[in-house]
């Protein structure tokens, strides 16, 4: 028996939900003594084949003592997991941690024997191979580093699963049995291998809620009216191809159908299965609903009840409930408080939303957390009018509501292999995890654009929005979506004009765009946009008022045949024949068809129209029911993702020839303002030079002379100092000496509020670093020191100075000449103050330097002057790294001082950041011109800066206890870099990041 000095505590953090390669959920735990019953269950419900496979004799039935010690774990040599629906198990396994001889041991042991066991009607779901992500990080915590198994020949499903993880492993054939070794540390091919699994299985949870064969409304009224007969209206009149249920305890037994669809008072009525369950019940019914549709195995549920987190704590944890007992089933759900889901493709037709009328079927994929917003971008897309660019249409829209469950990423993991949405738009007013966010959204933008508006970017995370809080501000957030290829623009408007264009034309291959029109004040305005854009503009083409429609066409064809011209605006005013009288619709047609031709000679590249009051312009360029696939252009050719695959194409097979014809007719986006267009177009040539960018990443460098092993035992230990007298190293940072010592030019912290990661002062409680803060103080300086040492980052020693005669002592020993600096949180980065003295070159003028900064600021208590060696003349810049709760680490860059401070001039890359992104921080901040030679400066080394970034990078992305890292100054000089001042948070690493194993958000 285990006493309770044998155990750890129940490790809660081991739990999980997780999406299944079918899309369903399973939750995963840690097996306890109480799980008896279940594992005997569980076992009994296990053929004998599998039986024998898992224990290489006949086991028919499980003894006492099995069920026992399969029960009973300790959580770090012994430990079992569970895979449960509905709370019964379906798979179990667990490791037994050995010795080299295969003998139960514990710690420093580092090799476990493996075993999985799967319910036969769970098998074929990827039950096995998730939980090998599971137990295996499990393993990774508790310093298990290998796993041994022993496999039947004959049981070459669970052959496949060890062997297609990715991990590195070493097979044998011993005695009848083939034996494996995992080296459980990751490898680019296992996390690849994961993620892939991983989009796969979140892909199909949300193709199972936008394609159900059959489809229950559970909350019909009897009379016309209301939520639930408004949605069953709906799905009907949109033409919905599965079976439809209308379902409500309240209705009388006598009644058969509710307009038309058939009537039931419960799911127990209907027959067959039901795949997808809209809820328009009160929140206090939906519990029981929930438990309904689990008993009948429904996959999914779009639950439109209000009353939820948008209300408050009480409504949350109504929230939280609802999701764990939905997931328990096996569910997933979008919403609550949600608009509703729409499929426009021929074989679905699904309109379970509040949306009155079926979207016309287009190519755009639309998700958004806002009903509101969601009816009018719909309504947006829907127009015919020209008001806004012409008619298109949506493949698949998503309204999540609060998005307890299912939420932006889930979505665009369907849309990225999706072959009937070529653009996808998004509007988010909260980012639930936005590492992971990124790191779809950069694997979607290789594929196919991404168009995002942020709503509530100033008002905060908006009620009924459960997410993780981040202390990074919305432009850094911002400009990180951008460097993973997001098109992120400001408004809705913004997102359907560029949207637009995104479905209907190809990439621009550059910046340089041809005008052309019957305006000359229309072309100069077109002109101007595009030069504040950034955009290259030819001088405007004036085809005057009496331009025909043949002239436009030979105007464009000409344009278009010009190797200098990578795009074409159209400028078009109302134009009457004075012959004549012709005009209106006749001519906007006839004018929209010499576009559409001319348009058709050069089908890689983009036109785009600017028109005054001709909406029938805009309609006859849009003359098609659907939204035409973008063709592949020249920009997007050769891309591939970071491991090394090529971004999903559509399949060949039904549908192509119809595709292919769209692709001919060439519909022309239509903007009735310049600058719209021109905003439009230039988000198109930004991302087009991402897509060619993202071809090749880069590499993230191996540095020889860093010991990452060596460097983490020294981690540890810092950690087991702090956790034992954790004011020790807080008292020395305060002192002065670790703290950032800066020379003139430097002003001082950095408010609480500023752009981006960089924001506090070490020493803050408050703002973007009071996370950290809170769970670890700064490293001492000589810790500070020796640890940046061991990765290549040596810092300049700062030796405190409470005398004069020390200052000169000092001095003496770090060789002339000297700066002498205040320190104290009041003056440090204040040189504009006075608090620096630079150039000392012998005693005399250390001692002078210290009686005027004794006789400004006081006692060397207030001032805590430190002497520190000059360095090389140069650029002063700032280095800082955090990891932030939500987004992960981040690494920052910008030139100390006021460009930093003042004017937010910062550059931001995700760690770990690749040699590519490490020259384009530095290029990337406003101020990047004072590093290279402006105004007949030397130039300075940023070969040196750039490895200064790369080997911070490695530092906090091999070691996640690193919380934050500053550099600060840090001179850039004619050759090399000097790190003047620095400081090193720790604290004890999460216990699971986005590169563990595959888990929804836990709710």
């Amino acid at each position: 028996m285990q006493s309770p000095s044998d155990r750890h505590e129940y490790p809660a953090h081991w739990e999980a939900d997780v999406v299944l390669r079918d899309g369903g959920i399973t939750h995963v735990r840690p097996i306890t003594e109480d799980d008896a019953e279940r594992l005997v269950s569980f076992y009994e419900q296990v053929s004998d084949e599998s039986k024998y496979l898992r224990f290489f004799s006949p086991y028919p039935r499980l003894s006492a003592k099995d069920v026992h010690r399969f029960t009973h774990h300790d959580y770090v040599d012994r430990v079992g997991l569970a895979a449960t629906v509905g709370g019964e198990f379906i798979a179990t396994v667990r490791y037994d941690r050995v010795d080299a001889d295969g003998m139960p041991a514990s710690a420093p042991a580092d090799e476990a024997e493996v075993a999985f066991l799967v319910q036969d009607a769970h098998q074929g779901r990827g039950v096995a191979s998730a939980m090998l992500e599971h137990i295996a990080a499990v393993a990774r915590e508790r310093g298990v580093r290998r796993f041994a198994a022993e496999v039947l020949p004959g049981n070459t499903k669970m052959i496949k699963v060890f062997t297609d993880a990715g991990y590195a492993q070493k097979r044998s054939f011993e005695e009848g049995v083939v034996r494996l070794h995992l080296d459980l540390e990751p490898t680019d091919r296992s996390l690849a291998v994961q993620q892939a699994r991983e989009q796969r299985a979140e892909a199909r949870s949300v193709r199972r809620l936008l394609a159900p064969g059959s489809v229950a409304v559970i909350g019909v009224s009897r009379a016309p009216g209301g939520v639930g007969r408004g949605v069953l209206e709906h799905l009907r009149d949109g033409g919905f191809t599965g079976a439809l249920h209308a379902v409500n305890a309240a209705f009388p037994a006598d009644l058969a159908h509710v307009d038309g669809v058939p009537a039931c008072r419960s799911l127990t009525e209907i027959d067959g299965p039901v795949d997808l369950a809209v809820v328009a019940v009160p929140a206090d019914r939906v519990p029981e609903v929930v438990d309904e549709c689990g008993a009948h195995g429904v996959q999914g549920m779009v639950v439109l009840s209000a009353g939820y987190a948008e209300l408050g704590p009480e409504g949350l944890e109504r929230q939280r409930r609802l999701v764990r007992r939905a997931r328990a089933f096996g569910m997933r759900v979008i919403g609550p408080n949600a608009f509703g889901v729409v499929n426009t493709a021929d074989g679905v037709r699904l309109n379970a939303s509040l949306a009155p009328e079926m979207p016309r079927a287009g190519r755009i994929g639309l998700f958004t957390q806002s009903g509101a917003i969601g009816v009018a971008l719909l309504s947006r897309l829907h127009r015919r009018d020209g008001g806004v660019t012409g008619v298109t249409g949506v493949s698949t829209f998503v309204s999540a509501g609060n998005r307890a469950d299912v939420s932006g990423n889930d979505v665009l993991q369907y849309w990225y292999d999706d072959p009937e949405t070529d653009v996808a738009l998004m509007y988010l007013e909260s980012i639930g995890n936005p590492r992971k966010f990124n790191r779809l959204a950069r694997r979607t933008a290789a594929a196919k654009p991404l168009v995002v508006v942020q709503g509530a970017r100033h008002s905060g995370v908006p009620q009924g929005h459960a997410v993780r809080a981040t202390r990074l501000p919305h432009d850094t957030v911002s400009a990180l979506l951008r460097q993973a290829g997001v098109i992120r623009v400001d408004t809705i408007t913004e997102l359907v004009d560029a949207g637009l264009l995104l479905a209907r034309q190809p990439l621009p291959g550059g910046p340089r765009v041809a005008i052309l029109g019957n305006s000359e004040s229309l072309g100069l305005l077109t002109y101007d946009a595009c030069l504040a854009e950034g955009l290259e503009p030819q001088r405007p083409l004036d085809l005057t008022t009496d331009a025909t429609p043949d002239d436009f066409h030979r105007a464009l064809s000409r344009a278009l045949a010009d190797p200098g011209c990578d795009a074409v605006v159209v400028t078009a005013i109302p134009r009457i024949d004075e012959a004549t009288g012709a005009g209106g619709a006749a001519a906007d047609a006839e004018l929209a068809e010499a576009l559409r031709t001319a348009g058709a000679l050069a089908p890689d590249k983009p036109v785009l129209v600017v028109h005054v009051e001709l909406g029938g312009l805009a309609e006859a360029l849009s003359a098609a029911a659907v939204t035409a696939p973008r063709s592949r252009s020249r920009s997007g050719e050769g891309v591939h993702l970071a491991d090394g695959t090529e971004p999903p194409r559509a399949p060949a097979g039904a549908g192509s020839e119809e595709k292919a014809e769209e692709s001919r007719q060439r519909l022309i986006p239509a903007y009735p303002a310049a600058e719209r267009a021109v905003r439009a177009l230039a988000e198109a040539v930004r991302y087009a030079d991402w897509r060619r960018s993202a071809a090749d990443s880069g590499r993230v460098p191996e540095f020889e002379d860093i010991d990452e092993k060596e460097t983490a035992a020294f981690v540890t230990t810092l950690l087991a100092r702090t956790a034992a007298d954790p004011s020790g190293p807080a008292v020395a940072a305060s002192a002065g000496v670790n703290g950032p010592v800066a020379p003139a030019g430097v002003s001082g912290p950095a408010p609480a509020d500023a752009n981006g990661p960089m924001a506090a002062a070490p020493a803050s409680t408050s703002g973007p670093d009071a996370a950290p803060a809170a769970l670890g103080p700064d490293l001492g300086p000589e810790d500070t020191r020796d640890l940046l040492r061991r990765y290549g980052i040596p810092v300049r020693r700062a030796v405190p100075a409470a005398t004069a005669d020390d200052a000169v002592a000092a001095a003496g020993r770090l060789g002339f000449p000297v700066a002498l600096k205040t320190t104290a949180p009041h003056l440090r980065h204040r040189a504009d103050l006075g608090g620096v003295r630079l150039d000392l070159a012998d005693e005399d003028q250390v001692r002078r330097a210290f009686a005027e900064l004794a006789d400004l600021f006081g006692g060397a208590d207030e001032v805590r002057p430190v002497v520190q060696q000059m360095a090389p003349r140069g650029v002063d810049t700032v280095v800082r790294a955090v990891i932030d709760p939500a987004a992960g680490p981040v690494l920052s860059f910008g030139l100390a001082g006021a460009p930093s401070q003042l004017l937010g001039d910062l550059s931001h890359r995700l760690i770990p950041v690749a040699d590519r992104d490490a020259a384009s921080m530095i290029r990337s901040v406003r101020t990047a011109p004072l590093l290279f030679g402006w105004r007949g400066a030397a130039p300075v080394d940023t070969d040196a800066l750039e490895q200064l970034l790369l080997r911070v990078s490695r530092l906090v992305d091999d070691h996640p206890e690193v919380v934050a890292v500053t550099l600060e100054p840090v001179v850039v000089a004619p050759r090399g870099v000097s790190v003047l001042g620095a400081s090193v948070r720790l604290a004890p690493p999460p216990a699971r990041d986005d590169q563990g194993p595959r888990t929804l958000p836990e709710y």
